[in-house]
């Protein structure tokens, strides 16, 4: 029961605000007043909560978050189905797994065919969970290397001219991949097996000319690729390979004029038998709440760059005489 309520009823606390009702705790006994639907959706979110815990799945306050969007988008789903779904457990001993219905989908579907594509805002776990399969199946010798890549292309800044050497020049767009990787696997043995290649980060340009067997290869950032680029990176796919592409098409940073290779592969690839396609949206989103608002806030906004901007406060100017 200590475990339901939160640290200071804070679990409670966030239902409570999230679904509008009022939860009484009596002994061993909860009361929860307010309308009838809420009522209804907290009675199995606390039962559901309730039945992970009994099965040893820790509950944080993000987890509340979570397992409220998934039963307000879908009251029938049964979140044990979702939440334990165990990915992959982490350096830190942090479990990985799916925390909406779209994660799940994304999951099963990486698991069901040999190219996915995950399409959707940032903050959505497109990558992260991609990394978590990748590491999964080399644990189990599913594969024996994991190839993780990104296009160099700024995002809208002019960073100039960079010295050191080319893996030099390049490492800040990979540095998202290096954060992932070691948010999951210890430093140490993150070193090794980047020094032996049975992990490797490296930009798109890098992989023109290879064959990948036996290999798990992500290609993140997907939207800044070219036409071209995609082509060339999907052909790269050998035997008993899997290829996850994940990407953000509404934020392209190519030149004016030049075509996303993720924008067109969702017209060219989408009824090609053993690629699965899978969306994202702002109820995905797996970082700070804001960001789920952010993201709303902007896909409302009509995009009318005309609009006159508020005015600052005139001073009152001292009177002369």
């Amino acid at each position: 029961m200590t475990e339901l309520l939160g640290q200071h009823d804070g679990h409670l606390r966030v239902i409570e605000a999230a679904l509008d009702v009022r939860i009484g705790v009596n002994g061993s006994a909860l009361k929860i007043s307010g309308g009838h639907i809420e009522q209804a959706l907290a009675g199995k979110l606390l039962s559901e909560l309730y039945d992970l815990l009994k099965r040893g799945y820790p509950i944080y306050n993000g987890d509340v978050d979570y397992a409220i969007r998934i039963l307000r988008a879908d009251r029938n789903v049964d979140l044990k189905d979702i939440f334990l779904d165990q990915v992959y457990i982490s350096a830190n001993k942090r479990i990985i797994s799916p925390k909406s219905l779209n994660q799940k989908l994304y999951v099963e579907a990486i698991r069901a065919h040999d190219i996915v594509f995950g399409i959707g805002p940032a903050g959505t776990g497109k990558t992260y969970l991609a990394m978590a399969m990748a590491l999964a199946a080399l644990m189990k010798n599913q594969v024996t290397r994991m190839v993780l890549c990104r296009p160099a292309v700024e995002a809208g800044e002019k960073l100039g001219f960079l010295p050191g050497d080319l893996a030099e020049k390049v490492n800040p767009y990979l540095r998202p991949l290096y954060d992932a990787l070691h948010d999951m696997v210890d430093y140490d043995r993150a070193r090794r097996m980047l020094e032996r290649g049975t992990i490797e980060v490296a930009p798109l340009a890098f992989m023109r000319g290879r064959t990948l067997n036996d290999s798990f290869i992500i290609l993140d950032e997907a939207q800044n690729t070219t036409s071209e680029q995609m082509k060339m990176f999907l052909t790269r796919l050998g035997y008993g390979s899997k290829a996850v592409i994940t990407g953000d098409i509404t934020q392209i940073d190519l030149p004016s004029g030049k075509l996303s290779g993720l924008k067109e592969a969702r017209t060219v690839l989408v009824e090609t038998p053993g690629i699965k396609f899978v969306y994202f949206n702002e109820r995905d989103v797996v970082r700070h709440r804001l960001v789920q608002a952010i993201i709303t806030a902007y896909e409302s906004f009509n995009g009318d760059r005309t609009l006159p901007l508020p005015l600052p406060p005139i001073e009152a100017q001292p009177v002369n005489g």
